[in-house]
Order: C-alpha cells, then sequence, then structure tokens
C-alpha cells in the first residue's frame, strides 16, 4: 500500500488491514521456506507496508 491510501484510512480500518497483512505475511514466509516463490520481493514489500500501517497508527493514536 502507498503512504497516500494509508492516510485516508480510519484507526479501525488500519488495524483491520494490518491483521490481514500480517497473517498474508506469515502464510508467505512459510511458503518461501519449504519452496522458493517466485517473486520473494512481496515478502519485503509486505514488511514495509507493515511498518507504514503501524507508522500511521501510533500516529494517529497519539
Amino acid at each position: 500500500m502507498k503512504q497516500a491510501e494509508i492516510k485516508n484510512l480510519s484507526a479501525g480500518d488500519i488495524q483491520a488491514k494490518l491483521a490481514e497483512l500480517k497473517t498474508q505475511y506469515s502464510k508467505l514466509k512459510l511458503a518461501h521456506k519449504i519452496s522458493p516463490i517466485e517473486n520473494p520481493i512481496q515478502i519485503r514489500d509486505l514488511r514495509r507496508s507493515i511498518a507504514r500501517l503501524n507508522t500511521e497508527l501510533t500516529t494517529k493514536q497519539q
């Protein structure tokens, strides 16, 4: 997700998206450990999206 998309979300939406991305990230990491996935850059992108969501959530809660 892009930063502009994240800024438009409410705190509840961010938490829901964060939970969804975290489960997707863990599944992708497990799949990559079992057999290499076609595009391992997806793992990095998911990790960065999770970090962006966490950052925005922290700023909205202050």
